[in-house]
């Protein structure tokens, strides 16, 4: 995919942040059948490209819808939108009432930050602020500069009451962005269930969700790339996942970070230290059902670290990994879940 300029601020993530050089990439096959029923769309949204692939007989362009249906949510989830609700939120502004996109958020955020022994945090914010992953400028990191923020970060330090959230610190902040991607994935996919399309991939970032196969029998498919540190151009494939009513989001830190004093920093931050993770993890791919639990656990493996992940993975098998890590002799190896073998194809074992 080609990097192109965008003008409007990027959708950061918690602990990840994006551009449209993903980790995952859709793979459009050429197929040996009439590829009349097959529409392709694709724009900007959310600081990255989408891309979006159905077959409908009808012939039915939705992009303007879509095009809606994106704004909507970025009213609702961007904290780069001084208008959305979670800016509003973040910023203390009086009597905000939180819509659906809010609140399936912050459910799922509480879920997974539960799950993950808060691995998975959204209120990192003023963490990923400080260290320049945000849309501040970055300050002068200190113990006692990160100590400070750590007294009002954690998820038990606010709630959602009905349609308004409650915090019990006013400096608490929120960012949905390291799965609020995936989210957008699993709306669009509903949309178009909703316009009785049964065979479709969607993309957005390079978060995944494929609903159906092709007409021929095929199955969509997406491919994870080699974790090599590249912020400007699209790495090769390692390996290739075959999707069918499933979504792949990856989590990685070989794209965005900076190196200082010699030193790499990822934009992965522990929301228990305040600092950038340090293992040797270098990227999660997770399969689910859906694209937001499939980019929150990618998240969430990724700071964890390989080991705590391999616990997590086998006391949650709805969830398959892909897994590379770098070993002790600095060489690359895979940790794979074991259903995932039978969707897997390795271009580069």
């Amino acid at each position: 995919m080609p990097n192109v300029k965008r003008t409007m601020q990027p959708y950061k993530k918690l602990y990840k942040i994006k551009n449209q050089l993903s980790g995952i990439l859709i793979l459009l096959h050429t197929v040996c059948f009439s590829q009349s029923d097959l529409i392709k769309i694709e724009g900007y949204t959310q600081g990255t490209t989408y891309h979006i692939s159905y077959f409908d007989t009808e012939q039915r362009n939705f992009q303007p819808e879509i095009e809606t249906i994106l704004k909507d949510f970025d009213l609702s989830v961007s904290t780069y939108n001084p208008n959305s609700i979670i800016t509003k939120i973040n910023t203390n502004q009086p009597n905000v009432v939180v819509d659906q996109y809010f609140t399936t958020c912050f459910k799922k955020a509480k879920e997974v930050w539960k799950n993950t022994n808060g691995a998975f945090d959204p209120t990192v914010l003023p963490l990923v602020n400080a260290w320049g992953f945000g849309p501040g400028k970055k300050q002068k990191i200190a113990p006692e500069k990160i100590d400070s923020i750590l007294r009002f970060t954690g998820f038990n330090l606010i709630e959602l009451k009905g349609n308004r959230v409650v915090k019990k610190d006013p400096r608490v902040a929120l960012d949905f962005n390291a799965f609020a991607q995936g989210y957008s994935v699993d709306v669009i996919s509903d949309f178009l269930k909703s316009k009785g399309i049964l065979s479709f991939i969607v993309e957005i970032g390079g978060e995944i969700f494929a609903n159906g196969k092709k007409p021929n029998g095929d199955y969509w498919k997406a491919g994870i790339e080699e974790p090599y540190d590249n912020k400007e151009d699209a790495n090769p494939n390692r390996a290739i996942i075959k999707l069918y009513n499933s979504a792949i989001a990856t989590s990685g830190n070989n794209r965005q970070y900076f190196i200082e004093n010699g030193v790499k920093y990822a934009h992965h931050l522990d929301p228990k230290t305040g600092y950038p993770t340090k293992n040797n993890l270098l990227c999660a791919s997770i399969i689910a059902s859906n694209c937001i639990s499939s980019d929150a656990y990618a998240t969430g493996v990724l700071v964890m670290g390989l080991e705590k992940a391999k616990v997590f993975l086998k006391n949650h098998p709805e969830l398959q990994a892909y897994l590379v890590y770098s070993d002790a002799k600095g060489q690359l190896q895979v940790y794979k879940t074991d259903k995932i073998t039978a969707i897997l194809e390795e271009v580069n074992p």
